[in-house]
C-alpha cells in the first residue's frame, strides 16, 4: 500500500501508529500573569545533548493553545517526564480546559518550584527539565498550524534513587510511551545491543 499524506484520509492515525513508541513531554508553563498550565505532548524528543523539541498546535477550536502562547510570551518552560505512576494523571490533563484552569489541580499533581525558570515542576515526576526557549518554528498554516518549540536545557532535576553516577536506572524510571489512539506502553520489556566499533585491521583482513 502506498499512502499520499495529502490525500489519504486519516493519515494522522497511520503516522502515529508507526512512529512508536514516542516519549511524552508533560510541559508546564506559566503566563505573564502567573496562570499555570500543564499539558502533554507526544511529538517530543531530545535533538542534542542540550536541546529538546516538541510540537504544539497553534489553535484548538477558536482559542490559542495555552502552552505555546505562554512559552512564546515568557521564553520558559519545564518538561516533566511521564512515568507509569503518573500516566493516568497525565491523561487527565489532555482535555482542552478553559483558559485559567490549573491542570495540576485537575490531575491531583503538586506544584514544585523550579530553580531557574518561573514555571513550576511536577513534583510527582522523577525527572524535570527546566528549559529556556531558543525559538519557535512555524509548521503548516491556518487550522493546521503548529509551533515547533526548540528549548535549551538550563537545569535537570533527577530523583536520587533512579540515577547512579551518569546512568539512569530504566527499571526504576518506568517511563511511559505513547502509541496510537488511546494506546500507551510501558518500557519494562528491554534488551541490549552493544554498539559495534569499526576495526580497520579486521576489515582489511576480511577483504583479502
Amino acid at each position: 500500500m502506498k499512502i499520499d499524506p495529502n490525500t489519504f484520509e486519516g493519515f494522522n492515525r497511520v503516522l502515529t501508529g508507526v512512529i512508536v513508541p514516542r516519549p511524552i513531554a508533560f510541559v508546564s508553563s506559566v503566563s505573564p500573569d502567573g496562570v499555570v498550565n500543564l499539558a502533554p505532548y507526544s511529538f517530543f524528543n531530545a535533538v542534542s545533548y542540550t536541546t529538546v523539541v516538541f510540537s504544539s498546535s497553534r489553535h484548538v477550536g477558536n482559542k490559542s493553545k495555552d502552552t505555546l502562547r505562554n512559552i512564546e510570551e515568557t521564553g520558559e518552560f519545564v518538561v516533566n517526564i511521564v512515568v507509569d505512576p503518573i500516566a493516568e494523571a497525565m491523561n487527565a490533563t489532555a482535555a482542552e480546559f478553559p483558559e485559567g484552569v490549573d491542570e495540576f489541580e485537575i490531575a491531583g499533581l503538586t506544584h514544585a518550584p523550579s530553580d531557574i525558570v518561573k514555571a513550576p515542576r511536577v513534583l510527582e515526576s522523577p525527572v524535570n527539565i527546566e528549559c529556556k526557549l531558543d525559538q519557535v518554528v512555524q509548521i503548516g498554516s491556518g487550522d493546521h498550524e503548529h509551533g515547533l518549540v526548540i528549548g535549551t536545557i538550563v537545569l535537570m532535576h533527577v530523583r536520587d534513587d533512579i540515577i547512579n553516577g551518569h546512568r539512569i536506572d530504566q527499571e526504576k524510571l518506568m517511563a511511559t510511551g505513547r502509541m496510537a489512539g488511546n494506546m500507551y506502553c510501558r518500557t519494562s520489556d528491554r534488551y541490549e545491543m552493544v554498539r559495534p566499533v569499526y576495526d580497520p585491521a579486521k576489515s582489511a583482513a576480511a577483504n583479502r
